[in-house]
């Protein structure tokens, strides 16, 4: 009889597999998340790092490898190796050019932890792509061509990376191979990034010797390079400190994603806590109202929880029944953030047209959104030089610092503080197309001291004094459509009627209140703003007002609108064709512009925004004056009687 161990049932061998598979996946899950940047100047070998990070950490599919040895084998790869950065470089763009263009997310893992690695482009004219990669990593990997040393995009890089908060910098001087592995050459670049780095804030950074190509000092010791006894790439990014560990040590700060009423007898408000720790039994308060409760339950898809953390996504109970909503934020109630309308920042400008100051644009900060308007920029900086130079507007790759006003308060820390609390967008109102990124510093102190005073007597007492409902009838069309003489005849007829108008006229309010502003883009949308502000006002002391501008802007002209209770912006369209009014020309001021003697003029070399959805459009070459008088007045009575 023989002596060998009976065979296991296949029963037996797949609990025992199954095992295996369970604690390798437990394992999995409780490994930490490092989200990490490769950046640095063109053709500085980051593609071919990551394709070498993914190929040593076992993250290549097999025919993904054939195919890149085929692909390697095209493009003529030297000696034959494998070119890591045929698996980055997706888009065929890039590959034609051989460069980065968007940002390519790639995903790998070791024994220590995960790793999400964005690529990201090294262009100049795709700086914005770099900031979107930068904006939620942990750790940046600076790449420097050992043959070239620090270029303006190493800088340029650099500083973004600091600006936007990324605490964690790797100077991996790549190409080691290329000039013999000299450590005077690496020494030589090091001490150079070291004075740079320094003067715009980096006080520490860690500095590797690599070849992404060859694979040197990447995962394993380079024989190479005995000289150098620190850390492989993967050893450091495998213990780096994230992000995450540092947030869960502040206080607490979520902000509300939505409101989660699946029946009556559940309301919870759920979102990604942001900062902090929270426990059941905690003292909260909910910003901007200042109310506070007590924390009931932490409800997750898995079960409720006792405690959470920075990172987790949970929906919170409160004891009590107070309004909470998206956009508001939930915070510990005796450390909660501040509330206001008006900061210093700093922008990134990332859009081809230039900022349009005084323009109103969206400001999206974590869950809140609201309407923001940008001042005229302090400075931008020069990357090079780090000069902070005088500046009207802000171009595409700009680093600006100016000042920002808030329609309505917003719940924000600084960005050096809290990244989810103080990083923000701005977004176009016409195009919904992302701007520009901001790192709020600090509200600027008038915010602060200046309050709304109550007062006793609103615009519903005004109204009812002078027993009409108040309007703004906002005139626009070119220079010679009709617009001021229209205007004039509706509030001849209105006042006729008994009814309390005030005429603002574009010409007239230039000697006075807008006496200061020019006809560029700027002041043009300076000057509707003011006109704006001063036609809210006058319809709170419940006035029909009638106002006759070009204001050329569509953006503008919905700014004004949304100053206004619903229903009281009426947009009047003075619809003449470019070419009858300016054979009108009653003013001289077409020819004046064909003759280079007047720029920025509307038709000419500026542009004239068409309303798309006016409430009255007039179409001068069908009507009267007087017949489109009476047909404005007949609308505006009809509306309000």
């Amino acid at each position: 009889m023989s002596d060998a161990p009976a065979p296991q049932s296949a029963y037996v061998v797949d609990e025992l597999v199954a095992r295996d598979i369970d604690a390798y996946l437990d394992s999995h899950q409780h490994k930490t998340m490092l989200r990490f940047i490769t950046c640095g100047s063109v053709d500085d070998g980051k593609s071919t790092l990551i394709g070498r990070l993914l190929y040593d950490s076992k993250m290549i599919f097999e025919d993904q490898l054939a195919a890149l040895e085929s692909d390697s084998r095209r493009q003529g790869t030297q000696g034959g190796e494998i070119d890591f950065a045929l698996l980055v470089d997706g888009l065929a763009a890039e590959r034609e050019q051989g460069i980065t263009i968007d940002v390519a997310y790639r995903f790998f893992n070791t024994e220590k932890r995960k790793f999400i690695v964005a690529d990201c482009p090294g262009h100049e004219q795709y700086t914005r792509n770099m900031v979107t990669g930068a904006s939620t990593a942990d750790l940046a990997v600076i790449l420097i061509d050992a043959r070239k040393g620090v270029l303006t995009q190493t800088r340029r890089h650099s500083y973004l990376c600091h600006l936007i908060g990324i605490r964690n910098i790797v100077l991996a001087v790549n190409k080691m191979d290329l000039v013999d592995y000299d450590q005077g050459t690496f020494d030589a670049i090091v001490a150079d990034y070291t004075a740079f780095a320094r003067s715009i804030g980096i006080e520490t950074f860690t500095a590797l010797p690599i070849s992404g190509f060859k694979g040197d000092n990447i995962t394993t010791r380079s024989p190479n390079m005995p000289w150098y006894a620190g850390p492989t790439l993967v050893e450091h990014l495998e213990t780096v400190e994230v992000l995450s560990s540092v947030d869960a040590d502040k206080p607490f700060r979520m902000p509300v994603q939505w409101v989660n009423r699946p029946h009556l007898d559940f309301r919870g408000f759920s979102g990604l806590i942001a900062t902090g720790r929270v426990a059941v039994g905690d003292a909260v308060r909910v910003l901007p109202s200042g109310k506070t409760s007590t924390i009931t339950r932490i409800v997750t898809l898995d079960g409720d929880l006792d405690r959470a953390v920075a990172g987790q996504s949970v929906t919170l109970c409160f004891a009590d029944e107070i309004d909470c909503s998206r956009g508001d934020v939930i915070a510990t109630a005796d450390r909660p953030p501040q509330a206001a309308d008006q900061f210093e920042a700093t922008l990134v400008w990332l859009a081809d047209d230039a900022l349009r100051v005084g323009r109103g644009y969206w400001l999206k900060l974590a869950t809140q959104t609201v309407s923001v308007t940008v001042q005229q920029p302090k400075y931008v900086v020069n990357v090079n030089t780090l000069e902070q130079l005088a500046a009207k507007t802000l171009d595409l790759n700009a680093i600006g610092v100016a000042e920002l006003t808030t329609d309505r308060p917003i719940v924000f820390e600084p960005y050096d503080d809290n990244r989810t609390l103080g990083g923000f967008i701005l977004i176009d109102k016409l195009t919904n197309a992302t701007v520009a990124a901001g790192m709020l510093h600090f509200s600027l102190r008038r915010a602060q001291n200046v309050h709304w005073q109550a007062v006793d007597v609103g615009r519903e007492a005004h109204a009812a004094l002078k027993e009409q409902k108040p309007a703004v009838l906002w005139f626009t069309g070119l220079s010679g459509s009709g617009k001021s003489t229209i205007a004039n005849l509706v509030e001849k007829k209105l006042h006729a009627l008994g009814r309390h108008t005030f005429l603002l006229d574009g010409d007239n309010v230039r000697h006075g209140l807008n006496k200061d502003l020019g006809f560029t883009e700027a002041d043009r949308i300076e000057n509707i703003r003011r006109v704006g502000e001063v036609a809210k006002l006058m319809t709170d002391a419940g006035l029909i007002v009638l106002t006759a501008f070009i204001s050329p802007f569509r953006a503008e002209r919905e700014m004004v609108r949304a100053m206004l209770p619903q229903g009281e912006f009426v947009e009047v369209f003075v619809d003449t064709p470019f070419e009858e009014a300016e054979r009108r020309d009653v003013k001289g001021l077409y020819k004046k512009a064909r003759a280079g003697l007047l720029k920025n003029f509307t038709g000419i070399d500026s542009p004239y925004e068409r309303p798309e959805r006016p409430e009255v459009r007039i179409d001068t070459t069908a009507v009267s004056p007087e017949q489109a008088a009476e047909r404005i007045v007949d609308l505006l009575l009809g509306e309000r009687r």
